[in-house]
Parts: structure tokens; sequence; C-alpha cells
């Protein structure tokens, strides 16, 4: 097949990008670069089944062009982190770029697979989290909630042009990806940010009481879901959760990265930090995956355990490091 990816030098992005090639599909590859990596798609830059295009998911003439001929647009481009940022940002990039993508598919008649996110169940209490659970978001001025509501909405707008046109989409929850290419900085999560303060063997900042927990899912994980929606029609206009259904605290998952990167018998250095220097900012307490359905459907199961995860990743960002820095 013929798939066009967006954001495709961005951590999930090029890890379906190199198994998708792999698997003798041909893929146009969509990336404004603003945080994807060029170190991200090295190993298929020169594959002539790959093509790089440097192009804004909200330049709606370029992506008709580009994606022509597409039998899958999936869509990964999105902005986020609003607490370190102006939300509208997240509100309008986030929608301006999911509307290109569904006029495209139209035109082409592709199908969308597109990355929602676990956070739109919000503040909801009844866990574990199903595709059919209710969405509960917190106020409209607290901008924690923008990228939530920016990704509720991308779903609604994928199901009416569904509705409307007959295009076939997916839609997948993701859960705490992490792994090879993950973003270095909370943009990439907070194991990003930890796995990099045990290596400088500086204190790891935890928001809150670091009592939260959240479900950790390797990337070859995530991959394997996201191929499987691809490439099997049952899918097609579902919701999915995909990840792993081990769940952490943030704290213990700190004190498991400062084990693994410096050692039994070094004790952590951990540091607090308020979530009233934030401003106004809600987190959520708790986030587990019910994968019943991605079970059922796709023969989705997560394979890769969380230590046996960060061991991996923890290796890949001390080579990316080296390389940062040489």
């Amino acid at each position: 097949m013929k798939i066009s990816i967006t954001g495709v030098a961005g951590f999930i992005g090029s890890n379906l990008c190199s198994a998708l090639l792999q698997r003798g599909h041909s893929v146009i590859g969509i990336d404004n670069m603003s945080q994807g990596e060029y170190e991200n798609i090295t190993d298929f830059r020169d594959n002539p089944a790959f093509e790089l295009h440097e192009v804004d998911v909200r330049d709606e003439n370029a992506i008709l062009e580009i994606t022509t001929g597409s039998d899958v647009i999936v869509h990964l481009a999105a902005f986020k982190i609003p607490r370190y940022s102006d939300s509208l940002d997240t509100l309008l990039i986030n929608s301006r770029g999911a509307e290109n993508i569904a006029k495209a598919a139209v035109k082409h008649n592709a199908k969308v697979v597109a990355a929602s996110t676990s956070d739109v169940y919000g503040k909801n209490r009844d866990l574990p989290f199903r595709e059919d659970s209710d969405l509960v978001i917190g106020a409209p001025d607290v901008k924690r909630w923008a990228y939530a509501i920016s990704k509720m909405f991308d779903e609604q707008l994928f199901f009416g042009y569904h509705e409307r046109y007959g295009i076939d989409i997916v839609m997948l929850r993701f859960f705490g990806g992490y792994g090879p290419n993950q973003n270095l900085t909370w943009w990439g999560g907070p194991q990003s940010v930890f796995i990099e303060k045990a290596l400088e063997n500086k204190e790891i900042p935890l928001h809150g009481d670091g009592q939260q927990t959240r479900s950790f899912t390797y990337i070859s994980d995530h991959v394997n879901g996201i191929v499987r929606t691809i490439e099997m029609p049952e899918a097609n206009n579902l919701v999915f959760n995909i990840g792993n259904t081990y769940e952490i605290t943030i704290e213990d998952l700190a004190k498991l990265i400062w084990r693994l990167v410096r050692g039994e018998d070094d004790k952590p250095k951990i540091k607090l930090i308020p979530y009233e220097t934030f401003g106004k900012y809600e987190d959520v307490r708790r986030r587990i995956p019910d994968i019943t359905r991605a079970r059922e459907i796709l023969g989705f199961k997560p394979k890769v355990d969380l230590e046996e995860g960060l061991k991996k990743t923890i290796a890949w960002q001390i080579e990316r490091r080296k390389k940062n820095n040489a």
C-alpha cells in the first residue's frame, strides 16, 4: 500500500515508518520539522520507497497534493503541552490539521488512521478506561485540557466525515508511549526527562505528590497496534485504546529509572513541584486502559514490560546524547 504519515520525523511516526517500509509498503512522509528530528529518519531517508515533504499540516493545498494516490493517511502530527505555551496554538493547529487530512481522505478516497490520546478520558474515575467510557474534561479556563479537547474534536470531526462522505477512519487513543526516538524534553513524556536527570545525576522533578499513576507502552507495541489498524479492515470506523495495562505511580517510575541508570545503591534524587507552579492546573490521578476491544478485534497484546522497555530506552538515550554532544 501507499501510506502517508504526518509527523513522520517524530517519535511514533519515525518508528511506524520504519516498520511499514520493512513490511513492503511505500511511505509519503510529511513533517514541518518543528518537533521532528532528521536523526529519527536517517535509517530510511534514502529508501526508494520513502519520500519526505517538509510541509505543515495546516497547508491545505500542499496536503491535498502530497497525499495523492494514498491508500491510507496516518495522522500523527499534533501540538501539545499547552501548560508551557499558548493553548490557542494547541486548539487551532490540531483542529486545522485534522480538517485538512479529512479533506484529503475524501478527495483521494483514502482510509484515515488518526492519533487521539488517552488524555481524552480526563477526570473520569471509572477505571479501566473503555472506548465507550465518558470523556470528563475540566473547566475551560484550565488550559491543561486544551490538548484533550482538541483530540476530542478531531475524533468527532473524523467520524463526521465518515458519516457524510463514507471514508473509513480509525481513532487510536495512545497510552504513555516511550522508547527510541522519543523527544528528550517533557514533550516526550516524564520518562524522557527522568532519564535525562538520572544520567546527569540531578534531581528528578515530580509534579504534585508523585502518586498519580500512568500506564506506559513501549513503542514497538504501539507500532504493532497501528500497523494492525492500517492493514485490517475489521478496524475500520472504530476507536481503539492502544496501550499497556500495567499501572505505576510517577514516583515509582522515577525510582525505577534512577535504579536502572545509576544502580541499586544510589539513592534517588527527587524533587516535588507543586501544581500551583503552573497556575491553574488539574492532573489525572489514574490512567489505565481496557484493551479488550484491541485484543479481540486486532489481536493486539503488549509484549514489552516496563523494565525491559526502559533498559532499551536508556541505552538509546545514552547514544542519542553522545551524538547530540559530538
